[in-house]
C-alpha cells in the first residue's frame, strides 16, 4: 500500500503506524512522518543522547533525541487538536495545519549536535573563535536535505511552514511577519514566552530518566489553552502549573545539565574533541548535512579505538574518563543577581592571577572554567509576564535568573 501525503487527505487508522512510548504510550504516525523517519538523517537520531554526557553521573540518562522528538511530534498533534476542538472554526484550523506542526515537532532536533548542547555552545565557538551555530538553522537544512535526498512529495508552501515553525524560537525566527495563525508557530518552539510542547516533553522525560520527580503535569495545560488575540493563552488558575514548568526546567540545569561532574566530563570531551578536530576533520562537518548526518555521540568511540598516533592525546582524556580520572572540581562562586550587570566571564587567567598571593604555583592551561547562567528562559525578567490570561492574577516575585562559575584544575 503507498504512503499518501496528501495533507487534505483523512487519516486512515490503517495507514498508521503504532509505536509505544515510555512517557505518552501510544504513539501513532502518519504516513508523511513515515517519510522522513526512514530515512537515515532522522535514525540518526537514535545514536544521539538527550542529555549527552549526563548518563556518566546519572546512569538512566540515555534516552535519546529520536524518542523525543517522537514525543514532541505526538504533543505537538495534541495541542492543535485540542484548540481544533473548541475554536476550530472560529480558527479556520484545518487537517493540514495539524500535519504540518506535528512534523515541526518531528524534525525539530534533526540537525541537533552530538552530547546536546556542548557542540555548538562550547566546542564549535572554540574552534572557530567564536562562530555561532545554531541546531535550529541546521535542521531546516536537513529538513531540505532530507526531501530532495528520498524524494518525499511535499509541496514548497508546506515544507516553508514546517522550516518556520521550527526555528520560531531562534534569533532567526519570528511570527512578526506571518499574517495568519501566528499561534500554531508558538507549539513547537515558542519565542514569545517559552511555553512550548518541546519543553513539555523533554522536562518529563529528563526528571523520569534521572530518577528525579516532576511535579510539573503538562495535561493540565494541554488541556486548557485557547487562542486569543492570535497567541495561546493559558486560565488564570493554571500560574501554578506555567510556573513549575519553568521552576523544574531550572532546576534540571541545576541538578542535571550542569551537575559539577557532568561539566568536568563535558569539558574533557571538548578538550579531546579539539584536539582529534584537525585528524577527523570534525567541525566542517556542519556545513554540509549530507556529511553532518554522519556525525553523532559514536564519535567518542571512534576515538577511542583508533590506533593512530595523531589521535593519541584525544584517545588519552577519554580514557581517563574511562576510569574517573576526571579534571577535578575547585570552586564554585555564584554572582548575586543585584551584581549581574557587572559580571564579566571569569577565565583561566583571571583565576591564576587571583591565587598567585597564595603561592599557587598552577598554569592558566591547567585551568579551566566554565560560566554558567541558569534562567527561566526570559533572562533576568518573569517569564510569565510574557503570557496572555484569560483572567487576571497578582504577579509572585520569581527569582529570574542566577549565574555562577564552576572552576575546575585539569591535573
Amino acid at each position: 500500500m503507498g504512503l499518501s501525503t496528501n495533507f487534505e487527505d483523512s487519516t486512515d487508522r490503517r495507514l498508521l503506524k503504532q509505536v509505544h512510548d515510555n512517557v505518552h504510550g501510544n504513539i501513532y504516525l502518519e504516513p508523511i512522518s513515515l517519510k522522513f523517519i526512514d530515512t537515515e538523517e532522522f535514525q540518526r537520531l537514535r545514536e544521539l543522547k538527550q542529555l549527552g554526557l549526563s548518563n556518566m553521573v546519572y546512569p538512566g540518562a540515555v534516552h535519546s533525541r529520536f524518542e523525543h522528538s517522537l514525543g514532541v511530534y505526538w504533543l505537538a498533534g495534541k495541542a492543535v487538536d485540542t484548540i481544533k476542538t473548541c475554536q476550530g472554526l472560529e480558527l479556520g484550523i484545518e487537517r493540514s495545519d495539524i500535519k504540518l506542526v506535528k512534523l515541526a515537532g518531528l524534525l525539530h532536533d534533526v540537525g541537533h549536535g552530538p552530547f546536546s548542547h556542548m557542540f555548538e555552545k562550547e566546542f564549535l565557538p572554540r574552534v572557530f573563535n567564536g562562530f555561532t551555530w545554531s541546531h535550529e538553522d541546521m535542521s531546516v537544512k536537513m529538513v531540505d536535505h532530507i526531501v530532495d535526498e528520498h524524494n518525499i512529495d511535499i509541496d514548497s508552501d508546506s515544507l516553508t511552514k514546517v522550516k518556520q515553525m521550527i526555528i520560531a524560537s531562534s534569533e532567526h525566527g519570528s511570527t512578526e511577519n506571518m499574517k495568519e495563525k501566528k499561534f500554531l508557530y508558538d507549539i513547537v518552539a515558542n519565542g514569545r514566552n517559552g511555553i512550548d510542547v518541546d519543553k513539555f516533553d523533554y522536562i518529563v522525560r529528563d526528571s523520569r530518566a534521572c530518577g528525579l520527580g516532576c511535579n510539573f503535569h503538562f495535561e493540565r495545560l494541554m488541556e486548557s489553552m485557547q487562542v486569543m488575540g492570535d497567541e495561546i493563552c493559558y486560565r488564570a488558575k493554571d500560574y501554578l502549573t506555567i510556573h513549575k514548568l519553568f521552576a523544574t526546567r531550572a532546576d534540571l540545569h541545576r541538578t542535571v545539565y550542569t551537575h559539577a561532574k557532568v561539566k568536568a566530563i563535558e569539558l574533557m570531551v571538548i578538550d579531546a574533541l579539539l584536539k582529534a578536530n584537525d585528524s577527523l576533520d570534525i567541525a566542517s562537518s556542519i556545513h554540509q548535512p549530507a556529511e553532518f548526518w554522519k556525525l553523532d555521540d559514536t564519535i567518542l568511540k571512534i576515538i577511542e579505538i583508533s590506533n593512530t598516533q595523531e589521535l593519541k592525546e584525544a584517545r588519552d582524556i577519554i580514557q581517563r574518563i574511562r576510569r574517573r580520572e576526571l579534571y577535578q572540581f575547585c570552586n564554585e562562586f555564584s554572582v548575586p543577581k543585584d551584581k549581574m550587570d557587572h559580571f564579566k566571564t571569569i577565565t583561566p587567567q583571571d583565576i591564576i592571577c587571583s591565587q598567585k598571593m597564595g603561592g599557587v604555583t598552577l598554569e592558566e592551561e591547567d585551568i579551566v572554567v566554565s560560566n554558567v547562567k541558569i534562567d527561566l528562559t526570559r533572562g533576568r525578567n518573569n517569564p510569565l509576564q510574557r503570557i496572555m490570561r484569560v483572567m487576571r492574577y497578582s504577579q509572585s516575585k520569581m527569582i529570574a535568573s542566577a549565574t555562577c562559575c564552576l572552576h575546575f584544575t585539569k591535573i
